[in-house]
This record gives structure tokens, sequence and C-alpha cells, in this order.
């Protein structure tokens, strides 16, 4: 691993600070969703062609990095891509029309991919599984922030599209500042030592790797969980079980809560055994979901939440931080671009059809998806294990 001591603190800064705005999107279309309804007149599911389009976007992005870190500077990358976010914000916060706003997601989806690909590769080379762990708390900060900055922009009595202008001048100001120190960013090419470096492989290659293969399914699988998790546990409590809506909506906070508790806690606390952990921290996941299938009462219930959120919290940037060492020097940047692109193919796919499931079977069906993700987790990351083990 390249020497961290010649980098800046503040580019550290800078990269918590960039996972905090990273965050602040896509909290605000959650809460601004009902008065954007109502600006356009549009049915409740019309939200789904945002994140086609905003989905491509980041897939697009996260398949591409790679190939754009082998030719510019990490800080390049993250100036042009904080540029892209805060245009696609002031676009979504002028648009005249709701197919201008669909067209914005394609943007705002380039520009989040390649900043959660830029630093998380940047992390992965030059920093420690703990500082990986924390980046991803910080991600967690902004996306608690962007419902809170659009609450107060509704409750001020403006419209919403001031929570998009306020979040879009955050994201030009961000900008400036990597642009300002583009030149103290290093490359993330890494090498073994000063006189032997490793040429980058193509994306091709990469993919061709066969635990590249297994860990796009680890990935998937992972974040499919976790976002099910965050989705349909508040219907699955409120409409599926009958819990009061501020009981539900506490089991949803105690799961995001738990998630980025543990990504904060596990910065600190220094982890050797790589593999055994995530398969513990996975187990954690089995466990929540058959204590929420259980059915065995509200806290209970709240444990349960709890316990899936503080378990799967770790995992994503755990995996993240081991991609060096499990796939060697060369494919490290295209790696963490594919894998950042196999989250967001699992955040969009596996939340949808669990929906669609428990429309045709009922809400209990949501717990029962849990169980079957986490067990699939569980025996793909051991396949994983065995394919590229840490050493």
């Amino acid at each position: 691993m390249p020497d961290p001591r010649p980098l800046s603190r503040f580019l550290l800064f800078l990269a918590f600070v960039g996972f905090i705005s990273l965050g602040l999107p896509d909290g605000l279309l959650g809460v601004g969703w009902p008065s954007i309804r109502e600006s356009f007149g549009l049915p409740i599911d019309a939200i789904g062609a945002w994140f086609i389009l905003s989905t491509a976007g980041y897939v697009l992005a996260s398949f591409s990095s790679g190939w754009l870190l082998n030719r510019m500077r990490v800080g390049t990358l993250l100036a042009a891509s904080c540029l892209m976010t805060c245009l696609s914000l002031f676009w979504i916060g002028s648009a005249p029309t709701w197919l201008w706003m669909v067209a914005a997601g394609l943007l705002a989806g380039f520009g989040a991919g390649a900043i959660d690909a830029g630093i998380n590769t940047f992390a992965a080379t030059y920093y420690s599984a703990r500082t990986v762990n924390l980046l991803h708390g910080f991600f967690g900060i902004g996306a608690a922030s962007g419902p809170i900055i659009m609450s107060a922009v509704l409750a001020s009595g403006a419209v919403w599209r001031r929570g998009y202008f306020i979040v879009g001048c955050v994201q030009l100001v961000l900008a400036a500042c990597f642009a300002l120190t583009r030149r103290r960013w290093p490359a993330v090419q890494i090498h073994q030592d000063a006189a032997n470096r490793v040429p980058p492989a193509t994306l091709g290659d990469t993919l061709r790797v066969r635990s590249m293969q297994v860990s796009i399914a680890v990935f998937i699988l992972y974040v499919g969980l976790e976002a099910t998790s965050g989705v349909w546990i508040y219907s699955l409590l409120f409409k599926g079980r009958g819990i009061s809506a501020t009981t539900a909506a506490t089991a949803v906070s105690a799961f995001w809560i738990g998630l980025t508790g543990s990504r904060i806690l596990f910065g600190f606390i220094h982890i050797e055994r790589f593999d055994r952990a995530l398969g513990a921290f996975i187990v954690g996941t089995i466990a929540g979901a058959a204590l929420l299938i259980a059915n065995m009462g509200v806290a209970p219930t709240l444990v349960a939440a709890a316990i899936l959120g503080f378990s799967a919290g770790p995992i994503f940037p755990l995996l993240i931080a081991t991609t060096p060492a499990r796939l060697g020097p060369a494919h490290t940047a295209n790696a963490v671009g594919i894998q950042i692109a196999s989250a967001s193919l699992g955040l969009s796919a596996v939340p949808s059809l669990v929906g669609v499931l428990a429309d045709k079977v009922g809400y209990e069906a949501i717990p029962a998806a849990l169980l079957t993700l986490g067990l699939a987790l569980a025996a793909t990351h051991r396949w994983l294990a065995r394919t590229a083990p840490i050493h």
C-alpha cells in the first residue's frame, strides 16, 4: 500500500466532506416528493422514471471511473463530478416540467457515481479499513441532513425548489475546493515500490477475474439487503402488522442509526481478520432478519431493526477497503468502480423485486426476503473468501 504520510490532512477532510455532500441529494427527494408531485400533477409511481435515468448515469460513471482515474488525478475527477452534481441540482430546481427534471436525473446520477467511485478508490488505496468505515459513516450524516434541509425549506413556506438550490450551492463550493487542490491529490494507481510500478489493467481484464465476478454478486446482494431494509421495514410494520406509524418510523430510524453508528464505531476499532469479521457481520444480519420474522412484539421488532442496521453497517466499507488486497494493484481502480456500479444495481433492482413479491404474497414476504438475502450473502462471501483470500 502506498505510504499515506505525504497526503494532506486537508485532503482527507475534503474526502469526509465529499461523503457528506454525496448523501445530501439522496435525502431531498423523499421529503420533497409530495410537493414535486403537486407541482407537476404526477401520479405516485412517476418517481420510477427518475430512478431509471439516475441509476443509468450512476452505473455509467462507476464503470468508467477506473478508466478515468488512470488518466487524471482523483482531485480533477472529483471537481468535475461535484460540478456536474451542482448543475443537475440547479437544473432540477429550475425545471419547468417533469420531463426536464427526469432528464436531469441522468446528470445527477453520473455526478454522484463518479464522486462515490473516486473517493472510495482514493480511500481504499491510501487509507485503512477504519478510515473507510468513518467515511461511509459520514455519508449517513449527509443522507440524514438532506431531509432536514428540505423539511426546513417547506416549513418556512418556500417551494421545494429552494432545497435543491441550497444543496447545489454546497456542491459548487465543494467543486471549487477540489479544483483548487487538484494538483495535491495523488494518483490512485497503486505501485509496489517506486522502481516497480504495476500497470493498470483494462476494464475487460478486470471483469474476467473470477473474484471480480463473485464480488459483483456480493455487492448486489449486500446493497439489496440494506436498501430493502430501509425501504420496506416501515410498510411491513405499519401496513402489514398494524403497528403505529410512529413506532414503524422509529424502527426505520433504529436501522439507519445502527448502520451509521456501527460504521463510525468500527472506524476506531482495528480489525485484523477481515473475512472473519465480514462473516460475523453477515451472520448478524441473518439474526436480525430471523428476529423480524419471529414477530415477538414491538420491543423485539425494534431490536431486530437495530441489529440489522448495526450488523450491515461495516460490510460495505470493509468490502471496499479490502479490494486492493483481494484483487491486486492493477485491478483496484476498475474493481472499485465496478463494485459501486453493482451496488447501484442492487439498490434499484432488489427493493423493487421485493415490493412486487410483497404485493403478490403479502407483507410478511419482506422479512423472509431479508433472511434469504442474508443467507445468499453469507454463501457468496464465503465463495469470495475462498476465491481471493486476504493475506
